[in-house]
């Protein structure tokens, strides 16, 4: 490393050029890569939510579809914005009660039929589109829809939902960067005692951040969650890099080295230095890769990547960048205003026992609590409710009753006994409010072949029949996940090939995935976490009491929106331990790591921790006090609850960790600090003494 670190030094201006030039192709990639806002495509193939959707795509052309409330409107009138939607690139087709009225006798249209489409105040428009809810096709097609909407005109479903969430990102996404930028640096100017540092360090991530985005390309999307986070994050996480290198540049400089030289130093020991922590940091995140909800991939992927070239940036770009602004950086100083916290390393000494009692009474509630916070899976809860879509499918809970529907699919071998047989449990299911499909339009001896094709391509194709079922229920909650198992196990005990889909369908099995990915995700971290801790200080003992205290913050994080009323998005059940343990294991680490070179150096335990405490209260606070406000900046202006709840709660839990990991790991270290020395190999490195 030495060697490598020498040539970084030597060739530090070849070394800037090189990466300025490569933040070209990297602003290629990220125009390029697409941003995906359909979380529901991020769900497992195998699902049978997932096929059905397949099979409405390719044999009914209905996989995605959005419904227009028409108010008080004369059929004129509707038909001539039935024309110009149909127009619209991107839209399949448009039916309405007049359709059908058009293609076949007024008798043989079912009055089910009639009252799902037009209620005498309301008619109801049903736009299929070509491609997918998430597309870039139809999400320009919903654009148009909504240009073309008038007063009378309210549009729901999930791609007007997709498309409302995209538009909200692309305007806050930028605001969310300035915000979480400037208050970053704000808290750094108070940190360090340098002015200009805190500009360097932010150019020095600026690279690593277009570089990572930039990256994705290969992936070939990205979800909006990861666009709107990764940033933020890496800027968040990879700060302590940049501190670690400035400071032991400094301090080689005040050993008399010159410049070049104090870096060569700076450079090898802040690798050695941020090595383990980088590494659990990237373990973390990448265990959401093991989620069975693709979107954890997603993130995971990126984030360990963010982090990957934050380290590359610390080592390589940082180091060119602080040698050529030598000058300005140590001309320009002032006080630092975020102090060593001597008063807090005397008390975590003196009353260890105290606290870790009440770090226990704390435990046990928060605990609980966690374990009892509700949570929402419906995107719609996440927007404001001023939205398009918002308004509409509040109208189709209002005039028609129904806020989702269900497409049941079921082969069209079965005989006519069954297909009633079938028709009748879906009726008779509790919330189950109307049932179309093909077979309300024949009544006694009318053969199918009489309908009109146009009729019968919409609920029979490709050997499967379909079957449109108006829930009276909101998609995502308890009773219509409880509704769409009870259709299942009726449905498939008729056929066994029955599949049931829709945007009810999708969410309950995103509900099933989560509960079950929540588990593992928190599992595998914690165990990577603790394997690369216990590699890195040949320890059993030290990863147990390092991962101990950042799940405990943890757990405080996560129960107090309990205590709160506050419901929380799923997705961070899931994200949430995962990303502050990944962030916040660097605090504990520094700390334990700063313990044991003082126990080398031969003070008594006592005095090892308190030292230990002071010495890292200021980097610890600097660079907690830095991922607080990048998160908290972007949960104050976003309108997105999704993205509001996941900074808010990183935010607390960056505040809530510093606390536990100045507070109460110290108090742990006192306890346990003899089992700790005597059980890991070396930890003492025959200087220390046992008292």
């Amino acid at each position: 490393m030495r060697k490598i670190a020498e040539q970084i030094v030597k060739k530090r201006v070849l070394i800037l050029v090189l990466a300025t030039v490569l933040l070209v192709p990297s602003l290629v990639g990220y125009i390029g890569t697409r941003i995906n806002y359909d979380i529901l495509s991020y769900l497992p193939e195998q699902l049978d939510s997932i096929q059905g959707q397949e099979i409405l795509d390719q044999q009914f052309h209905a996989a995605s579809m959005s419904m227009i409330t028409v108010e008080n409107m004369e059929k004129k009138q509707v038909d001539r914005i039935e024309e110009k939607i149909r127009g619209i690139d991107g839209v399949r087709d448009v039916m309405g009660l007049g359709d059908f009225l058009q293609t076949m006798p007024p008798e043989m249209v079912p009055q089910d039929l009639r009252g799902m489409l037009d209620n005498g105040v309301c008619q109801l428009l049903l736009v299929t589109f070509e491609e997918g809810n998430g597309s870039d096709r139809t999400l320009k097609a919903v654009d148009e829809i909504k240009a073309m909407m008038n007063s009378q005109m309210f549009l729901g479903g999930l791609a007007a939902v997709i498309n409302d969430t995209k538009m909200l990102i692309e305007q806050e996404l930028p605001l969310y960067v300035a915000v979480a930028v400037g208050l970053s640096l704000a808290v750094l100017f108070l940190g360090l005692r340098y002015s200009v540092a805190p500009l360097i360090f932010l150019l020095g991530i600026l690279y690593a951040v277009l570089y990572n985005f930039g990256t994705n390309i290969f992936l070939g999307e990205v979800s909006y969650i990861t666009s709107a986070l990764a940033a933020i994050l890496q800027l968040a996480v990879s700060m302590d890099f940049s501190i670690f290198l400035l400071e032991r540049y400094d301090e080689e400089l005040h050993k008399g080295l010159k410049s070049e030289e104090a870096m060569t130093e700076a450079v090898v020991n802040t690798f050695t230095a941020i090595s383990a922590s980088s590494l659990t940091t990237i373990a973390g995140f990448l265990a959401m890769c093991i989620m069975d909800l693709k979107l954890g991939t997603d993130m995971g992927v990126v984030m360990a990547k963010g982090v990957v070239l934050g380290v590359f940036s610390a080592v390589v770009i940082l180091p060119a960048l602080i040698l050529v602004f030598d000058k300005p950086i140590h001309k320009h100083k002032h006080k630092v205003l975020i102090p060593k916290l001597r008063g807090v390393a005397k008390l975590t000494t003196t009353h260890y026992k105290a606290i870790l009692i009440i770090a226990v009474a704390l435990l046990i509630p928060f605990g609980l609590a966690q374990k009892k916070t509700d949570v929402y899976y419906n995107l719609l809860d996440s927007l404001p409710q001023d939205l398009t879509s918002t308004a509409g499918t509040q109208k189709l809970r209002d005039e028609f009753d129904m806020p989702t529907t269900h497409f049941i699919l079921v082969s069209d071998q079965l005989s006519r006994p069954q297909m009633d047989k079938v028709l009748e449990v879906i009726r008779t299911t509790e919330g189950i409010n109307s049932v179309m499909t093909l077979d309300k339009f024949l009544g006694a001896g009318i053969p199918e072949a009489m309908l009109p094709e146009s009729i019968r391509s919409v609920f029979s194709a490709g050997g499967w029949k379909m079957i449109m079922a108006n829930s009276s229920y909101t998609s995502a909650t308890p009773a219509q996940n409880a509704q769409i198992s009870e259709l299942e196990n009726r449905v498939k005990a008729i056929d066994p090939t029955a599949l049931i889909t829709g945007e009810g369908a999708l969410n309950r099995d995103l509900v099933l995935i989560a509960d079950h990915d929540i588990q593992m995700v928190n599992i595998v971290s914690i165990l990577a976490v603790f394997a690369i801790i216990a590699i890195s200080f040949k320890s059993l003992s030290v990863p147990i009491v390092l991962v101990a205290a950042i799940e405990m913050a943890i757990t405080i994080n996560m129960g107090i929106p309990y205590f709160e009323g506050e419901t929380i998005p799923f997705i961070a059940s899931i994200v949430i331990g995962t990303i502050q343990l990944g962030a916040t294991i660097d605090y504990a680490i520094l700390m334990m790591t700063r313990y044991q070179e003082e126990r080398r150096l031969g003070k008594v335990r006592k005095d090892a921790v308190e030292h230990a405490v002071y010495t890292c209260s200021s980097s610890i606070l600097t660079s907690g006090l830095s991922f607080f406000s990048a998160t908290v900046g972007v949960a104050m202006v976003s309108k997105i609850d999704l993205i509001r709840s996941l900074c808010g709660m990183l935010a607390r839990g960056a505040l809530i960790s510093m606390a536990v990991i100045l507070l109460v790991l110290p108090a742990l270290l006192m306890v346990f600090g003899p089992i700790v020395e005597k059980t890991s190999f070396q930890f003492l490195n025959k200087k220390g003494e046992e008292h």
